[in-house]
């Protein structure tokens, strides 16, 4: 499915001017017709799919306990 630069703004919870942008300078993959360009919505699946995986893997270092300090018992 091909979306414009606006609904890829709005799909992204970016400006449309950062997007155009990223378009420019070949980091978001599109096509020109002539008038527009036309953004495949399936190049950010990949991304939002790392996204979550990053977030799920840094929760879990979060919530993984303290280690029990080993100087803790330490009596000089």
């Amino acid at each position: 499915m091909y979306l414009s630069v606006k609904e890829t703004a709005e799909y992204l919870s970016m400006h449309e001017s950062k997007v155009t942008a990223l378009v420019l300078q070949g980091k978001i993959r599109a096509l020109h017709d002539g008038k527009q360009f036309l953004i495949n919505k399936a190049q950010f699946t990949t991304h939002f799919e790392q996204v979550e995986k990053y977030r799920l893997m840094i929760q879990e270092y979060l919530n993984e306990p303290i280690p029990e300090d080993i100087d803790v018992k330490d009596e000089d």
